[in-house]
């Protein structure tokens, strides 16, 4: 998820009680929330080597110990204090742990088991930016705030937001389970019917709507091609009217030296549904441009090789 996502998470599982924990506690759960994703300072060398490390070892099961450790030693650094640092230390576990959770949900996925594993594990249930859940976040973080200004203005005592904080959390759960739900049918509706004469070999589906929940992107994969589908579970499904089929290219030698590129490689450890392109480029002469991409993000990685298949250039683009 996006980072206000992952703050405002903090921010709630500081009102829902654990406010009470440490005198310190919104900061360690804010920071907490967050701290998977220092991650982006390998953005520093680069997109490559930033697309390779996100998500990766700082969103381990392993390492979110270590994780944790960084939120609790910087509050107890600015407030001066060790007191009640083991308190801190759960609270930062805690803090990771929601922002692996939430990471889970969407389609990019986690590598919950690097070192050991390189596996992604993904739910593909909402966007990384979901406006309902921006919603309901804020008005458990800014609801309180507003009630202590009409409090102080009428003089009566105003609540800690802790109802709340729980309805929000409550909320999370129901609305990714009710997303899991619309996710299973979609993917039965794309499984159930018939393209260009045959059935699928694979199907996926991908939340896309930022506020309809009804609507995925929807692709079906068959030997030669593969077609996408701009879907609204409220409306009649057409399996004959794709928004977009693209046919695969043959097995060649081409395809063969353009994975060897190292953007590539790194690329295909991420794509969970690869698709080729390869297209021929005027210079040099005879060249080849492949190009792979992954049905879930526009994320792409080329390689352009001459007429001896050998590499020419390789890049990565966001």
């Amino acid at each position: 998820m996006d980072n206000l996502t992952h703050t405002l998470t903090g921010v709630v599982l500081n009102r829902v009680g654990l406010s009470r924990w440490h005198p310190q506690s919104v900061w360690l759960l804010m920071l907490s929330a967050n701290i998977p994703d220092i991650d982006i300072v390998t953005a520093m060398r680069g997109a490559l080597p930033y697309f390779a490390a996100h998500r990766g070892y700082t969103h381990s099961i392993v390492l979110a110990p270590v994780m944790a450790l960084i939120p609790m030693l910087v509050v107890c650094a600015v407030s001066r204090s060790m007191r009640g640092w083991k308190v801190a230390y759960l609270l930062s576990l805690i803090g990771v742990a929601s922002h692996l959770l939430l990471d889970w949900t969407n389609s990019y996925g986690v590598r919950f088991l690097l070192p050991f594993s390189s596996s992604w594990f993904r739910l593909d249930l909402s966007n990384i930016v979901d406006l309902w859940i921006w919603g309901v976040l804020l008005a458990a973080t800014v609801g309180p705030l507003l009630g202590r200004l009409v409090s102080s203005e009428i003089g009566a005592r105003s609540g800690p937001g802790r109802g709340l904080a729980i309805f929000a959390l409550a909320f999370l759960v129901v609305y990714d389970f009710g997303r899991y739900l619309v996710h299973q049918r979609a993917v039965e509706t794309l499984n159930s019917r018939i393209y260009q004469g045959g059935a699928p070999i694979r199907v996926a589906a991908f939340p896309t709507g930022f506020v309809n929940p009804f609507e995925w992107s929807g692709w079906v994969e068959r030997p030669e091609l593969v077609m996408h589908f701009s879907m609204n579970l409220l409306a009649e499904f057409d399996p004959t009217s794709p928004t977009r089929t693209i046919y695969k290219p043959e097995p060649s030698p081409v395809l063969d030296a353009a994975r060897q590129a190292y953007p590539v490689q790194k690329f295909l450890e991420f794509a969970q549904y690869p698709l080729w392109q390869v297209t021929p480029v005027a210079d040099p002469e005879g060249a080849h441009r492949v190009e792979v991409r992954d049905w879930r993000f526009p994320f792409t990685a080329d390689a352009v090789l001459n007429r001896s298949n050998q590499l020419v250039s390789a890049g990565f683009h966001y």
